[in-house]
């Protein structure tokens, strides 16, 4: 009995901490979004702001809010989330913090489909996102095919990741080499990952998918714990780890895949906010609510960045990602801590 209250206090104290981590980077996320809203080349101040924000202001400035600036950083937030989700399913499954959507091949099968409809096919618009969700989409059952056995999944799903990142990186080199000058300059802005000028359309359809994503994972949450203890007892209480890892790995390729298909692969956002978040809530806590909170003020706060730290020459958002993504992956190796998460 005094086990039992003893687990039963230590699961409700990691729940409380989850949900501190997560009210703090939900607050961090809404201070980003009013940077994002009150800079630009049109600055308003943060009265202008607010009043456009409900309704008042000018014409223009409501215009700006609402039309040029609010769709961006809505999309930055659902991204970040979605992607911060994604690595946090993939590296509890794994239990290896290295696992994340544009390391194991996600990403890079996004890019082969985007960019051959753009140079092959010739798509534009939102044939080019279904490219890529269609690309992302061949490397995820790939990655099921490969995980397939009880046994040794982990380390088959991350060598068959690995494996297919480099074949479509080499895939992705050659249909660029053979494009004409002017359309590989666009290509290349989309791998590089770039929230650019967007619309409402692609905040619906992502918030879409994170909400249904959200619910799968909550289902998911409680065998996806269990399965820690070793395939045969999770066995023995009940519940099936090849279905609980089949359900995983298609809802992390869902949101990763869709968040590609719009923005892009960009890099470093899902190997990194999982982490983050584990390390403040406590070792050993899936903190999967955290890790999707995590991962929106990352990409926002990279994005603001992007934007406006460098007067005149606004960079896409992946190099902000992966400039500090690339430091943080080496310390990563260096301190031997991706071997188990």
């Amino acid at each position: 009995m005094s086990q039992g209250v003893l687990f039963l206090g230590v699961r409700r104290a990691t729940a409380r901490r989850s949900a501190v981590v997560a009210t703090v980077m939900a607050a961090i996320a809404a201070l980003a979004l009013g940077v994002a809203l009150l800079l630009g080349d049109f600055v308003l101040s943060p009265g202008a702001m607010l009043q456009a924000l409900f309704g008042g202001g000018t014409p223009i400035e409501r215009y700006v809010v609402w039309h040029v600036r609010m769709p961006r950083a809505a999309l930055a937030l659902l991204a970040g989330a979605a992607l911060g989700l994604a690595g946090a399913l993939f590296q509890t499954m794994l239990r290896n913090p290295l696992a994340s959507p544009d390391l194991l091949g996600i990403s890079g099968g996004a890019s082969v489909g985007a960019v051959f409809a753009t140079l092959v096919a010739g798509w534009t618009g939102a044939a080019v996102a279904g490219a890529a969700f269609a690309g992302a989409s061949i490397v995820a059952v790939v990655l099921l095919l490969a995980a397939r056995t009880l046994a040794d999944g982990g380390y088959r799903l991350v060598l068959a990741g690995v494996g297919i990142a480099f074949l479509c990186a080499a895939i992705v080199g050659y249909l660029l080499k053979r494009a004409q000058q002017n359309e590989a300059g666009s290509v290349l802005m989309w791998i590089t990952g770039s929230l650019g000028a967007t619309t409402w359309e692609p905040v619906l359809v992502l918030g879409t998918v994170l909400v249904g994503g959200a619910v799968a994972t909550t289902l998911l949450a409680r065998p996806l714990e269990l399965s820690e203890l070793g395939d045969p007892l999770v066995r023995g209480l009940g519940s099936r780890p090849a279905a609980v890892r089949a359900g995983v790995v298609l809802v992390a390729v869902l949101l990763a895949a869709t968040t590609a298909a719009f923005i892009g692969p960009v890099s470093f956002v899902a190997l990194c906010a999982a982490p983050i978040a584990r390390t403040l809530v406590g070792r050993g806590a899936l903190a999967l609510p955290a890790a999707a909170f995590t991962g929106a003020a990352l990409l926002l706060l990279a994005d603001v960045v992007a934007q406006h730290a460098f007067p005149g020459a606004a960079v896409p958002v992946g190099v902000v990602t992966g400039a500090v993504g690339a430091p943080y992956l080496l310390w990563l190796l260096a301190s031997s801590k991706g071997h188990r998460a």
